[in-house]
């Protein structure tokens, strides 16, 4: 057996508000919280091998800004010497937690309230002491892999039958002893089993996910860093039978099995993993919005259709539901349309750039992260061109909303409606992505 350099530590810090607070991510809701279900966690994960140091952490909150990463960074750095490119922040992007920042789409939605900035800066002080808390309990360990498979947790929103990643990459990681210290997973699946009738705080189905795992492989509290990959167009929407915690037990559970059932197969653990980092940052061009008159008319033509649905009682609810997104999305792009007309996106512009790509190795395995919500056909990509690499989305900052590729414009996807960037932007991220994965090679 190889001789042990590596040491891990990990912890997580409850982000559950202590006041009610609006929950973010259904448009035109008035949704505020009468209490949490589950905890929303921060989950750090801390590893050395002697060489570098890295740490992954996950927020059960939908998005975090540019700020709150370089605050979280600095604070996690300055206490533990951490470098901050081998920093990872990304969130579950769970639409029952509150507003994480100014999200310009939510500028014509009335019922959005002001970011509560003393909640911001509670989740970034948690973020910290996570962080601080996962360095301080690092010990001899050893790390393996497992590829679990979520089929049945969600489709492609727009078809079924359409591009999606059912694999699930899974880092369990144990100290000499035995026992677990932490897992890592990246899902490409929307978190969104729970609507905009559930007033509860909660994660959605991943909290189920940790919950299964813990319960029948790594002992009880063992933190699971939990990241959302390439889910832009991925939703449960056409495999739930409700949208309750229920169903989000169901279908959590499905994730958590299938790394079970792996892992009970045999797991090759390393002591002396390699691990390296890479990174750049990106100014994507801005996007050419269209006419206000066209984003009006398009607007109207997508509300007719979602009133049309909503009044035939024979209608599919999912495709009830699927217009209704729309209408929504439409709404969203012809703000945008009118705020590029009124030459009011520059400082929305500057907060969200430049862009970070990040790529942290892990013995053989690879971690991309990009910011933005990330149309699935962009981790499939990355996957074909380079071996043992899963991409995570809603990282290291945000973009305002969608990454989606050139299908989605032509067909007219709601998602490239109310997207922030020119659609090359994940083209280019993609080949930054490629050259800094080859340059760990």
């Amino acid at each position: 057996m190889a001789e042990n350099v590596l040491k891990a530590g990990a912890a997580y810090e409850e982000i559950t508000p202590s006041d009610s607070q609006f929950l973010y991510g259904y448009p035109y809701v008035e949704r505020m919280s009468t209490g949490a279900h589950d905890p929303l966690n921060s989950t750090a994960l801390f590893l050395d091998n002697g060489e570098r140091q890295v740490m992954f952490i996950a927020n059960d909150i939908l998005y975090l800004n540019k700020e709150s990463v370089a605050n979280i960074r600095s604070g996690i750095n300055a206490a533990t010497g951490v470098p901050q490119e081998g920093i990872m922040i990304s969130t579950t992007h769970t639409h029952s937690a509150p507003v994480p920042f100014d999200v310009i789409i939510s500028r014509n939605d009335k019922v959005v309230p002001p970011v509560d900035k003393q909640y911001i800066h509670f989740v970034e002080q948690q973020a910290v002491k996570a962080g601080i808390r996962a360095f301080e309990a690092a010990r001899p360990a050893e790390l393996g892999y497992v590829m679990g498979d979520a089929t049945g947790l969600g489709t492609n929103r727009h078809d079924p039958a359409g591009p999606r990643d059912m694999q699930v990459p899974t880092m369990l990681v144990r100290g000499l002893d035995g026992s677990y210290i932490a897992a890592m997973m990246v899902v490409c699946m929307h978190p969104t089993v729970l609507h905009e009738d559930s007033k509860l705080c909660s994660s959605d189905f991943p909290h189920y996910t940790r919950e299964l795992l813990r319960k029948e492989l790594l002992g009880e509290g063992c933190p699971v860093a939990y990241f959302t990959g390439t889910s832009g167009d991925q939703s449960p929407r056409h495999v739930t039978r409700g949208n309750n915690f229920a169903e989000a037990q169901r279908l959590g559970e499905i994730v958590a099995a299938s790394v079970i059932a792996e892992a009970s197969k045999g797991v090759t653990f390393s002591r002396d993993p390699e691990i390296a980092v890479a990174g750049t940052l990106l100014e994507l061009p801005h996007r050419e919005f269209p006419s206000m008159e066209w984003a009006q008319a398009n607007r109207d033509r997508a509300k007719a259709h979602f009133e049309a649905l909503k009044a035939d009682p024979t209608a599919d609810k999912r495709e009830t539901r699927t217009a209704e997104v729309d209408w929504f999305g439409s709404e969203e792009a012809l703000l945008l349309s009118t705020l590029a007309h009124n030459n009011e996106l520059g400082d929305v512009y500057a907060s969200c750039l430049p862009a970070e790509i990040q790529v942290i190795k892990v013995g053989d395995f690879s971690f991309a992260a990009w910011p933005g919500e990330i149309f699935v056909e962009f981790g499939l990509w990355l996957k074909e061109a380079c071996r043992n690499v899963s991409l995570i989305g809603y990282a290291n900052g945000d973009l305002q909303g969608y990454v989606v590729t050139r299908e989605a414009v032509e067909k007219r996807y709601y998602e490239s409606g109310n997207s922030f960037f020119d659609v090359s932007a994940g083209y280019t991220m993609l080949e930054e992505t490629k050259k800094l994965i080859a340059s760990l090679q």
